[in-house]
């Protein structure tokens, strides 16, 4: 599989001005609530500690918690399955399903069942998928990947989504009221709730102590999801859970404040047992967490509450658009994960990076984002995942800054060309950087010509 050109993706997003400016606007705004948010909380970096303190423990215990957590959700009536990998899981979910001759699914937003592609699976099928979430129904009626954590379709503007509902759910192709656009989506998706055979959320939390777990959404579709119709089916990553009830309030405070910069989800919902008639399937999925969690640099990013407040702050997502990263989960926390999945698809992400860490400053569990990103530039770099003429450019920069006398002579040459070449010789497409900036204008004179004019002459006076 060829490797995911985010370079190509990221250049077609940023040549669309109106999208461009709107997305980098949107999610600084994201960011900017989130700082004020964070401000009216004086203990807030000692809470950051506390949360990746219990999640470093969970994950340290992982085995032991889960093996609770299947033990009290057994025991409050729940059904407990295990999903090594993605296609464990659809095969689980398609089982429940059929064995209550369900056809209609409707569903809350779950990174992971993307992340398993569960609704094609399920659509081969014959079962119908309906995505309950605004976003996430935009993008499904889109036939698009979520292109954010939080905000599946942050990288489209209401004309946009004007068109989409207009050409597939019905509308005014031409509307640009956000409140009306929202309730169009409403009104085609709420009959649906009624109909469906079944239900299904994600899951933020799971607790090892209480066998239950907690689902945060602004919509309320999540509530409806799980409690119309008669069946309920939660996908939950392995990495979800925390051992105790009172560690919740610490995730509660900092998820939304991270994610929207909001004192708390409109909707924290909370299920433990299947109500009266109705049955509960809880599913567990690894799908390569276990692998990552025996990775000695890579484990912690296994911490991620999916608040996305690394994107939101990502000066190369914000300005290329959640899509150019090819897979489910995009902007810093992608450039992480993805490669732990696939390392030759996703080779290109860690160098969708300036390394500036504010990805790292911001991430509510302390996750060493940025380093991560670093690191996985060394092993795809010893794994020769490198394209041809960055391997051969890095040889050669190897080579000169290895040799003070190479460097000197290399150095007074580009000062040189710089100040004295034609711009089309510079310009060109073989000169990538000069498609999006200006090379500086070189010095007159080089530092060590100063020093060694200066400073030669203090020292021998």
């Amino acid at each position: 599989m060829k490797p995911v050109d985010h370079v190509r993706a990221s250049r077609q997003f940023i040549a669309d001005e109106a999208h461009e400016a709107f997305h980098d606007k949107r999610l600084w705004a994201l960011r900017q609530a989130r700082d004020a948010a964070v401000a009216g909380i004086p203990e807030w970096e000692e809470l950051r500690s506390i949360a990746s303190a219990i999640k470093e423990h969970t994950l340290t215990h992982l085995a032991d918690y889960l093996e609770e957590f299947e033990s009290k959700a057994t025991r409050n009536g729940v059904i407990v399955h295990w999903a090594a990998d993605a296609a464990e899981h659809n095969h689980i979910v398609h089982q429940i399903l059929s064995s209550h001759n369900a056809k209609t699914l409707v569903k809350s937003k779950s990174m992971l069942t993307d992340e398993c592609e569960m609704r094609p699976y399920l659509e081969e099928r014959g079962i119908q998928v309906i995505e309950t979430d605004l976003g996430e129904r935009i993008q499904q009626l889109d036939h698009q990947l979520p292109s954010h954590i939080v905000v599946p379709a942050v990288h489209k503007l209401a004309t946009d989504v004007a068109q989409v509902f207009a050409k597939t759910i019905g509308g005014d192709p031409h509307e640009t009221n956000i409140p009306k656009l929202a309730q169009t989506q409403r009104d085609s998706t709420r009959p649906y709730f009624i109909k469906a055979d079944a239900g299904m959320t994600g899951c933020n939390f799971a607790i090892a102590e209480t066998g239950g777990i907690t689902v945060c959404t602004n919509e309320g579709n999540a509530d409806l999801s799980a409690n119309v119709p008669p069946l309920h089916i939660a996908s939950i990553g392995i990495e979800k859970l925390i051992p105790k009830l009172e560690h919740l309030g610490v995730f509660i405070r900092m998820l939304s404040r991270s994610a929207l910069g909001t004192p708390i989800t409109q909707y924290t919902s909370h299920f433990r047992a299947p109500r009266q008639g109705g049955e509960m399937h809880f599913i567990l999925v690894d799908n390569g967490r276990s692998q990552r969690l025996a990775m000695d640099d890579f484990w912690y990013s296994l911490k991620c509450i999916r608040c996305g407040a690394c994107m939101n702050t990502c000066p190369v997502y914000r300005r290329s658009g959640g899509l150019s990263y090819g897979g489910v989960y995009s902007g810093p926390i992608g450039a992480i994960i993805n490669p732990s999945m696939d390392l030759n698809k996703y080779s290109t992400l860690p160098f969708a990076s300036t390394l500036n860490g504010s990805c790292t400053n911001v991430c509510p569990v302390r996750i060493n984002i940025h380093e991560q990103i670093y690191q996985w530039r060394q092993i795809i770099a010893e794994k020769n995942q490198l394209p041809f003429i960055k391997t051969e450019a890095m040889k050669l920069a190897g080579k000169v800054l290895a040799s003070p006398s190479l460097y000197r002579a290399a150095a007074s040459g580009v000062s040189g060309a710089v100040n004295h070449l034609p711009r089309a010789i510079l310009y060109n497409p073989l000169n990538i950087w000069g498609k999006q900036r200006e090379i500086p204008a070189a010095p007159k004179q080089s530092f060590r010509e100063w020093y060694l004019q200066n400073r030669t002459k203090n020292d021998d006076q």
